[in-house]
């Protein structure tokens, strides 16, 4: 069996992995990456992402630093209201029912933009997010607290770590299972297969940041529920949980929500699985607040327009789970169509179009008599008042049920669209308990020397919703943390190799 000394072990290369190898590298110690994929599908859920980031910005002018090509014309067409840390704590407490874990909500909340200056020295860059804005008085109208993304989504971020990672010569090996880690006395072992051989690493520290479990049908059966058996798997189906039994095997406990995920609409033709030949999460469908939604009984069973996407979409497709055939569709007019996003224009998309509801209900296999029926106690339960999608405006319905508490339009000009849409799991809340410092802790909420965890991997942010951009935040600040923190441990114990 071969065998190699390295100082940290990263086990993952999406974004919470990157983070980690190349904060641990810039601390001087030797890094290995294991990546079960090859390398032709490296970058894990990352590579999926849209590539927003949520981050408390605090004002528009500091932002600035991180837009680098906004000029100065750009500059004034923008209107953007502050986003701080106090926003930014209160929207995770405010969607998680005030169950997330406080103490890491807050570390991710208080690093989040000086993380995203960090990331953008190692060579990501930003862009304003153009799906968080509405165009009003010739002002770009920007809200809900997500108006940063990396350049090129997920793409472009991880193209920019891996650049990173490989200039600081850090290892990185691929379709490598590991399939065991021995603890003697502070080193760690890890077994590993690389390319169907075996490989002995020796290492003082490892990150778990491989991801979840959301990959692995059988899992997502028993912690999520049977419904979720055969949920379309929105990013990399190497996500399977292995990492997480890994961890506890080596004392880690669970922690968080267990039973719970991030789910979206997805286009009901979507692959089965990520396709890295069509990355930049196009399948997703987020314009459905501006809309309806309604099943294949073409009834109603959620308020569209309860707050901005970036508020519902992840449990709004749970729902869409719990539909009749895990079916459903979201429905526009001509009023608001010129406003979707641009993933309902890509030829992936799948759109019925129809110059009446009777038209569209034919074409979208649902009963004519109850859409219609659905539009007209909709369209009569609309209240007046002035319409901005820009804002939660207030104008809603009264007297229907489910109600729609914001941007509800009546659904009268053609033509009428509509998009089947089904439920896409993205990553699973449940991970295992870790300190602020990214340590993994054991049973007695101490820290297990040498091991780190970041990612999704990091149970107790998360509870039943998020704020749209967390997860790819926190993957940045608690893998950065725990490169760092895995560095300095190493630089308490035995170096197992010279450092470069």
């Amino acid at each position: 069996m071969k065998k190699t000394d390295v100082d940290v072990v990263v086990l993952g290369t999406g974004n919470a992995a990157l983070c980690a190898a190349i904060a641990a590298k810039e601390q001087g110690a030797s890094v290995c990456m294991l990546e079960r994929a090859p390398k032709s599908k490296r970058g894990g859920n990352s590579y999926f992402t849209d590539g927003a980031i949520r981050c408390a910005y605090g004002r528009f002018q500091d932002l600035r630093a991180v837009l680098p090509d906004l000029d100065e014309e750009q500059i004034q067409q923008i209107s953007m209201p502050d986003y701080g840390k106090e926003a930014f704590m209160a929207d995770l407490l405010r969607l998680t029912d005030g169950l997330t874990d406080q103490k890491l909500a807050n570390q991710l909340v208080s690093r989040s933009f000086d993380t995203i200056q960090w990331m953008m020295k190692q060579g990501v860059q930003f862009t304003v997010n153009e799906n968080q804005y509405y165009e009003k008085d010739g002002k770009r109208q920007f809200w809900g607290g997500l108006p940063l993304k990396t350049k090129n989504k997920g793409v472009g971020l991880v193209q920019a770590l891996f650049q990173r990672a490989e200039a600081l010569g850090i290892d990185i090996k691929y379709d490598a299972k590991t399939t065991a880690l021995k603890q003697e006395d502070q080193l760690k072992k890890l077994i590993v297969e690389i390319a169907g051989e075996p490989v002995e690493i020796t290492a003082n520290a490892v990150i778990f940041a491989c991801g979840g479990f959301e990959a692995n049908a059988n899992m997502r059966k028993t912690h999520l529920g049977n419904e979720w058996e055969k949920a379309v798997v929105r990013g990399t189906a190497f996500n399977t949980g292995e990492g997480l039994t890994l961890a506890l095997k080596a004392g880690a406990v669970r922690y968080g929500q267990w039973d719970g995920c991030h789910a979206h609409t997805t286009d009901y033709h979507a692959p089965k699985t990520g396709d890295f030949n069509k990355p930049g999460d196009i399948y997703k469908k987020s314009s459905y607040p501006l809309g309806l939604i309604v099943n294949v009984k073409g009834e109603r069973f959620v308020d569209e327009g309860a707050d901005f996407r970036n508020y519902t979409y992840a449990k709004y497709g749970k729902e869409t789970l719990k539909q009749p055939e895990q079916k459903a569709f979201q429905l526009f007019d001509a009023q608001v169509s010129p406003n979707l996003r641009k993933e309902y224009h890509l030829p992936e998309a799948t759109c019925y179009k129809a110059g009446s509801v009777e038209e569209l209900a034919e074409k979208m296999g649902v009963c004519p008599e109850s859409l219609v029926n659905t539009i007209r106690a909709y369209n009569q339960a609309v209240q007046p008042g002035p319409y901005n999608p820009a804002i939660k405006d207030g104008k809603c319905t009264k007297g229907v049920c489910p109600p729609k508490s914001n941007w509800a339009l009546t659904f009268e000009k053609a033509p009428f669209y509509a998009f089947p849409v089904t439920c896409g799991i993205t990553f699973t809340f449940g991970g295992i308990h870790v300190s602020t410092e990214s340590e993994i802790l054991g049973d007695d909420k101490r820290p297990i020397a040498g091991l780190f965890a970041a990612g999704e991997m990091v149970g107790g942010l998360f509870y039943h919703n998020y704020p749209g951009g967390s997860g790819l935040m926190a993957g940045a600040v608690f893998g950065r943390l725990a490169g760092e923190q895995a560095a300095t441990f190493c630089n308490r114990t035995k170096p197992l190799s010279s450092k470069s």
